[in-house]
């Protein structure tokens, strides 16, 4: 048996992540393998189209089909996702060292308005 390399082009996985049926039946996946037939009645559209979308998920390698019988059967293959995590982790960064910043912003000026509204009690209760 020979072990071949399998590389997964990112601009197909997400080609194949930009429709919202794809990626139901990704998550549908998830659960575990399935039968094309019960993945096409999952959706209001036809089956000839939900063979498209596989055959889409096939070719960017998100799914892998063997046959059983007359049946095909789908599950999902999760490696060409991480290129995706790869890319959102960069935003992921972006995001935190963003929330952090914002976090401070919104604690010193918190701390700003405490400051100011004892000091403005502290003035009052002079004055009287």
């Amino acid at each position: 048996m020979r072990h071949r390399s399998v590389t997964y082009s990112p601009e197909a996985t997400f080609h194949a992540l930009a429709d919202p049926t794809r990626r139901a039946v990704l998550d549908m996946l998830r659960q575990g393998s399935q039968p094309a037939g019960q993945i096409a009645r999952a959706f209001p559209i036809s089956r000839p189209a939900i063979s498209k979308h596989l055959s889409l998920l096939r070719r960017a390698h998100l799914v892998e089909e063997r046959r059983e019988g007359r049946h095909r059967v789908y599950q999902l293959n999760p490696s060409p996702l991480q290129a995706v995590d790869s890319w959102i982790e960069q935003y992921r960064a972006f995001w935190q060292t963003s929330l952090t910043s914002l976090k401070a912003f919104v604690e010193t000026e918190y701390e700003k308005e405490i400051s100011a509204k004892t000091k403005k009690k502290h003035t009052q209760e002079r004055i009287r």
